[in-house]
């Protein structure tokens, strides 16, 4: 157990610091943290007001832990991140040094999780294409045959934190879950309930597929026109991940070539799309502002989350939500 007084300081993005951490989560936060210093950006930091710090209270725009920074503040020995992917943040040098990093990254994959799991749902129901149909026509759209979720195929490209989230989610809706990540083992994969198979045969196999996959330069456009081509007639993309993840222009040509085809894109590259981009013009995809993730009250779970394992680190007990740098290597 810690006994020692520890000293913190916020430092993340300000227009998103009310969000994540509110009143309750503040004072969760400083029945164990001295805060000598306002809440700042990683733009305001100096040496100065690092040299006494334990503990980062931070999030979103999160100072990268450089070398620099880390000479700059010899005590800090936790970072409590309440956002998701720690690659921003996190450096060899922090992992040489020690320094404890916990993220909310799980809460995040779960709100992830819910939203692709309805347009997942969504898709099978062929919801979006009528909802278009209806709107180009001014007129009810004429259904015709959709699959709904019986005997319904879904595809899962990635089964890291969200992927896994998805999976779960999914099993209680009767459909037959496919999955390709080469880094789970096959019996790690059944015991989700999907079954591993290759990223050809997600594509060329299910009625939806879903992107989960961290965007890395092995994973970069692995989307390409060839998968996409490979899709069942009727077939819908959904992407919650990143846009960097689907060739663009392959997509655009093939959902022209491919009118039966549909595409969910809640990320895309670049985010925001450019004025004008080809994918506004297209009848069968449709384009979401980034809503995958934790927005507006939800954040403060992630502040809450950050609260309970300062909670646990002064207890000398284990983090529930620490970041290993072994599960850096093809994580998010």
């Amino acid at each position: 157990m810690t006994h020692e007084p520890l000293t913190g300081l916020y430092v993340m993005d300000p227009a998103r610091f009310d969000d994540v951490y509110g009143t309750a989560e503040r004072t969760a936060i400083e029945r164990y943290l001295t805060i000598e210093q306002p809440p700042c950006s990683a733009a305001e930091l100096s040496a100065d007001m690092l040299a006494s710090v334990d503990v980062l209270i931070t999030g979103w725009g999160a100072p990268r832990l450089t070398a620099d920074l880390l000479d700059s503040a010899p005590r800090l020995t936790l970072v409590l991140y309440a956002a998701g992917s720690v690659r921003p943040l996190v450096t060899e040098e922090s992992w040489a040094r020690g320094v404890r990093v916990t993220s909310a990254g799980t809460l995040i994959a779960d709100k992830v999780a819910d939203f692709a799991l309805s347009q997942i749902l969504y898709a099978l129901k062929h919801g979006w294409r009528y909802v278009l149909t209806a709107r180009r026509a001014r007129v009810a759209a004429v259904r015709h045959t959709e699959l709904g979720t019986a005997g319904a195929t879904v595809g899962l490209v990635s089964l890291g934190a969200t992927g896994r989230a998805t999976a779960r989610l999914l099993a209680r809706h009767g459909v037959r879950v496919l999955a390709h990540d080469p880094y789970v083992s096959v019996a790690d994969a059944r015991a989700l309930g999907v079954e591993p198979t290759t990223l050809d045969s997600v594509f060329a196999e299910s009625d939806v597929v879903s992107l989960h996959a961290p965007l890395l330069d092995e994973t970069r456009a692995m989307v390409d026109a060839r998968l996409l081509r490979s899709m069942r007639p009727d077939a819908t993309l959904v992407n919650t991940a990143r846009g960097g993840l689907v060739d663009e222009s392959a997509l655009v040509t093939v959902l022209g070539e491919r009118p039966d085809l549909f595409a969910v894109l809640d990320v895309t590259d670049p985010e925001p799309p450019r004025p004008g981009s080809p994918l506004f013009e297209l009848d069968n995809v449709v384009v979401t502002p980034h809503l995958a993730g934790s927005l507006g009250p939800e954040r403060r779970l992630l502040g809450r989350a950050m609260a309970e394992d300062l909670a646990r680190f002064v207890a000398g007990r284990p983090l529930r939500h620490e970041v290993a740098a072994a599960a850096m290597e093809h994580a998010a």
